[in-house]
């Protein structure tokens, strides 16, 4: 499992949220070995955390989707619009239970 933060401005979190229907999910869901991804969100104040959990079936399916540096965060061309603080790094866990296909 693979966890990724980042956070918004209350204001634009819808277009954020819109922004990365657009590109990060199907990035994230085209690749092979993605065994599902979920996009979440919360207001927090004056600012909106936005966290993401995918799934992957090896760390090969993860570097077809992060690159040869899968411990770093993938970002697309318009996050510096929107995001006003992201972690620029990701978790990676290993699942031992739980309901995944």
């Amino acid at each position: 499992m693979r966890t990724w933060r980042g956070w918004t401005r209350a204001e634009d979190a819808d277009a954020y949220a819109a922004y990365m229907m657009e590109t990060g999910y199907p990035g994230y869901t085209s690749t092979p070995g993605n065994r599902g991804v979920t996009f979440t969100r919360r207001d927090d104040g004056e600012l909106t955390e936005f966290l993401l959990v995918s799934l992957w079936e090896s760390g090969e399916a993860v570097r077809a989707f992060a690159g040869e540096e899968p411990g770093k965060a993938v970002f697309y061309p318009q996050d510096d619009r929107y995001l006003v603080e992201r972690e620029l790094t990701v978790g990676h866990f290993d699942v031992f239970a739980g309901d995944v296909a």
